[in-house]
């Protein structure tokens, strides 16, 4: 039993192997990160705004938290694949290869996919991030001399007020192009709250 765990430790240690083994773990790792991320979400916004018994909500739970489980280690395993098939092809890992990999995986996880409800949050989160991402870019690369260095108080000031003002104004004139939870929570806090007919509704539940 000893030498069958020396052989295997020496395999995965094995510099010949790394790549590979590299892909296996970042599929097992999508699949926990995932899983812990969607399954807390999805117990809170599930049983404080989802109408149905409790059965009923266990199944959103588990089905919301599988889904995302399985499309973030889908994602890693083409991302990683498709880095070592490009690396071995040209003999190098090149800057590009990351983008052609994300733009595969996106575009057969996400994309294609479908557009489910978890699909959505998480690419719109991604966004997110990437339009932040890309005006630091542009004070770092210095495509906006005037900011400087200055990010946190140039560029995060204007994006947060922006993304807000934006996002109200949508609220207000065309809610039905918002995602559907952030509509239901934004129900919730602007327009549930604009409704009571007694103390108890005022301060406690809602009509």
């Amino acid at each position: 039993m000893d030498s069958i765990m020396d052989s295997i430790h020496q395999v995965i240690l094995d510099p010949k192997y790394h790549d590979i083994l590299g892909i296996v773990k970042g599929l097992r790792n999508g699949a926990i990160y995932g899983s812990k991320v969607r399954f807390a979400h999805a117990v809170v916004m599930t049983f404080l705004f989802r109408n149905g018994t409790f059965t009923d909500k266990v199944r959103v739970i588990i089905k919301a938290t599988r889904e995302h489980a399985r499309n973030l280690a889908t994602f890693v395993f083409i991302y990683k694949a498709t880095l070592y098939v490009l690396k071995t092809t040209n003999g190098k890992a090149q800057n590009i290869d990351t983008f052609i990999a994300g733009l595969l995986g996106g575009y057969v996880v996400f994309g294609r996919g479908g557009k489910s409800s978890v699909n959505q949050q998480i690419v719109l989160y991604v966004f997110s991030r990437v339009v932040l991402g890309l005006a630091k870019l542009t004070v770092k690369k210095k495509v906006i001399p005037s900011l400087n260095d200055d990010v946190g108080s140039k560029v995060w000031p204007v994006f947060a007020a922006v993304c807000w003002g934006l996002v109200m104004y949508m609220f207000r004139t065309d809610p039905d192009v918002l995602q559907p939870s952030m509509k239901t929570s934004m129900d919730y806090i602007y327009l549930d709250s604009n409704r009571w007919d007694s103390l108890r509704t005022l301060v406690w539940h809602n009509e």
